[in-house]
């Protein structure tokens, strides 16, 4: 188990170094990796006995595997392998292979560092590559949006940094049971870079633009598996220091209900489902002892859904509805589109039903207010047309890939349904109030905001806002983390 951990960090690194001296055989390797972490990530999940290697006793610098890191793993395995069957004979060169498996291996890190410094180290690496794959098309555009998002990133990163070495001056150790001890100051910035760094509430106003303008396969990997890096340690916090889970279930709430509403009124496909990110990461935060299944089921949906973006004949959903789509494009997406909104027979069902139950009850109405709002924003693509038979003029291709990377996660997604088989009980009504849910968000989508064209302020995605609300943010966070840790 323990070289096997270890393999999980060091394998991909050496892989993608490997590629340059075998760059024919870039895709079979970065496949094979993949692979490699998804049999990892399961082996996690049924090993009833967690891993902790300490590998600097005196700073408190461990390594932790448990069920938690099992469900990201996973998730990381499952959506590499996806988009690497999406990329297949798309031409990709080698550099964008050793960047995607170098960020994999870093996004590996990262699920099982047990201490703020060793996250520290992970969550640069993976910044850098996913900079690196942001800026692949190397068009101007694609350089601004990854620029941005490494500025961004580095900046949330630099209040990280400086919060890990308050609390290394008040405990002497790096580990992450060393944050109950440290000071507000010290909570309050951690929490700040984390909250960046993983799209979370307003500091994450960075990922719609960065989501949506990015290349097809990198914004599924985006949304799939990068942002997790930084919502796990907030999950792995809320989970150890018991005064940061109210907390954090406070910011889980309030990013779901934000990233609700910005997608209910999103035309744009892409940037509707960056916003669906922003508020699925919300259901993640707000029950941390489901937050693994949650990732596991939400990273297999958004990057099918992004990666079937990539072949829809336009963006905009007006144009989308006189514009039928293939049949079998339109399967995919539906597939998902009912996972992701608590369907039975699919994983997601399972997901938000045991998130639902572990809700506090002062989250109870905003949370199902948050399902509701899943359900229709995911209308607007169950409800697309479509035709088995393409229409005549051009039409946008679907790479043959596409098809094994749709049949790959919604395998998984059914499959993934078993985790959670008693929801099906007879005597159990989440079946019933599940499918009650997504009844009331189609009504509402088909009563209220089908025909609704309502554009919502973009001033504060805007780079000089962002670091300002970072700020501001700041403030907010020491003042909830004294009220919630001082006695």
């Amino acid at each position: 188990m323990t070289i096997l951990t270890i393999a999980a960090i060091a394998l991909p690194l050496f892989v993608g170094f490997s590629i340059y001296l075998f760059p024919k055989l870039d895709r079979y390797l970065t496949l094979g990796v993949a692979i490699f972490s998804g049999a990892y990530g399961l082996q996690l999940l049924f090993n009833s006995s967690p891993l902790t290697l300490k590998l600097l006793d005196n700073f408190g610098v461990t390594v932790v595997a448990d069920e938690l890191s099992g469900y990201l793993i996973l998730t990381n395995g499952l959506v590499t392998a996806a988009v690497i069957l999406y990329c297949w004979g798309q031409g990709k060169s080698a550099f964008f292979y050793i960047q995607a498996i170098i960020l994999h291996g870093s996004v590996n890190a990262t699920f099982i560092c047990g201490d703020l410094l060793s996250l520290y180290v992970a969550l640069e690496v993976l910044g850098i590559a996913a900079f690196l794959l942001i800026a692949y098309p190397r068009t101007d555009r694609s350089i601004w949006v990854a620029l941005r998002y490494l500025f961004v990133s580095n900046t949330a990163m630099l209040f990280y940094l400086v919060g890990v070495a308050l609390v290394y001056q008040a405990n002497h150790s790096f580990a992450f049971e060393g944050v109950q001890e440290s000071p507000p100051e010290a909570i309050a910035l951690i929490l700040m870079g984390l909250l960046a760094k993983g799209g979370v509430f307003v500091s994450g106003l960075w990922l719609p633009l960065t989501h949506s303008e990015s290349e097809t396969p990198v914004s599924a990997l985006l949304s799939g598996v990068v942002v997790k890096a930084g919502v796990f340690p907030l999950v792995r916090l809320a989970l150890i220091a018991g005064e940061l889970d109210g907390a954090i279930r406070i910011f889980g709430v309030a990013t779901a209900l934000l990233g609700a509403a910005y997608a209910i009124f999103e035309t744009d496909a892409k940037r509707m489902l960056a916003w669906s990110t922003i508020s699925q990461l919300g259901f993640i935060l707000v029950a941390p002892a489901a937050g693994g299944f949650y990732a596991l089921t939400h990273g297999l949906v958004k990057s099918t859904l992004f990666l079937s973006a990539g072949s829809l004949p336009s963006r905009n959903f007006s144009e989308l509805r006189g514009r039928p789509m293939p049949t079998g494009l339109w399967f995919v997406i539906l597939a998902a589109s009912l996972s992701i909104s608590g369907f039975p027979l699919f994983a997601g069902f399972g997901a938000k039903a045991l998130t639902l139950k572990d809700l506090q009850p002062w989250q109870a109405i905003a949370m199902n207010v948050a399902a509701v709002g899943t359900a229709t924003y995911f209308a607007k693509f169950i409800f697309l047309p479509h035709r088995s038979r393409p229409e005549s003029g051009p039409q946008k291709p679907i790479p043959p890939g596409f098809w094994f990377a749709a049949a790959l996660a919604i395998a998984a997604l059914v499959l993934a349904n078993g985790l959670y088989y008693p929801g099906y009980a007879v005597a159990n009504p989440t079946v019933l109030k599940s499918l009650g849910t997504i009844g009331l968000g189609w009504l509402a989508y088909w009563a209220v905001f089908r025909d609704v064209a309502l554009r919502l302020p973009r001033v504060l995605e805007k780079l000089e806002h962002l670091i300002g609300m970072m700020s501001l943010m700041l403030i907010l966070l020491f003042w909830l983390v004294l009220w919630r840790v001082t006695p």
